[in-house]
């Protein structure tokens, strides 16, 4: 999506970095990273990531924090990417979100965010179905899980016979779980409990940045469906 080949001096803020994995990514490719997530638990990740393939090394930091947290943000100075994939649009407050990493991308460069996809009436049903789920008892959700992988499951059925394929090919779960980075179950969970949970349309993200000072370089659509958008904007300023 940035159309490199490599990050050799280039600074790369990875907001909400959860496990690490991108950070580390970012690292190996030759960034100078600063990785900050809100959930303690995902600076662990990432801190044991480091101890074990970037040990010591200074061009790495991590800590806790909030995208919410202007007072956090302004300590951080900016930076040559800036990455939050996946992530705005669980903070609660998306918009206040996008609008509080915008300064962080230091003329000229780079801001790469995905945000999900606004399916209309689709996405109030999840964004409903989610909220349940978080405030519901263990037994609750557990039925909630089910009840998502049947459907996705019946979907996916219905699909291939109207297709006339054979409904579930060997090596069909193996493919899924590969693709996805973990298990099929992991994987229904992940998305059931994605609470906080906010959309936008395409257009407005674009239209947000745009009057922001931002042009966007590249964009990539769910096709309408599930899933995020990704979108790579470069700051170019105002006027």
């Amino acid at each position: 999506m940035l159309e490199v080949q490599n990050l050799e001096g280039r600074s790369f803020l990875d907001i909400g970095s959860g496990s690490g994995l991108f950070s580390l990514a970012a690292r190996r490719l030759g960034a100078t990273v600063f990785s900050f997530d809100y959930d303690p638990l995902c600076v662990g990740c990432a801190l044991e990531l480091k101890r074990r393939y970037f040990g010591g090394d200074t061009n790495w930091r991590i800590e806790t924090g909030s995208v919410l947290d202007n007072h956090y943000l302004d300590s951080l100075g900016v930076f040559d990417i800036v990455y939050a994939w996946g992530v705005l649009h669980h903070t609660g407050a998306m918009w206040q979100a996008l609008e509080n990493v915008a300064p962080k991308v230091r003329e000229g460069g780079k801001l790469f965010i995905s945000i999900y996809n606004d399916q209309g009436k689709s996405s109030r049903y999840w964004r409903v179905l989610k909220k349940r789920y978080v405030y519901s008892s263990k037994p609750l959700k557990l039925i909630m899980v089910l009840g998502v992988g049947i459907y996705f499951e019946a979907r996916l059925l219905t699909a291939r016979l109207i297709r006339r394929q054979n409904p579930l090919p060997f090596g069909e779960w193996k493919k899924r779980k590969k693709s996805r980075g973990m298990s099929v179950w992991h994987d229904l969970v992940d998305w059931v409990g994605g609470y906080p949970f906010e959309v936008a349309k395409p257009e407005e993200i674009f239209d947000f940045y745009f009057k922001r000072g931002f042009q966007l370089l590249k964009l990539k659509t769910c096709g309408g469906g599930r899933g995020c958008n990704e979108f790579v904007f470069a700051k170019v300023g105002i006027g």
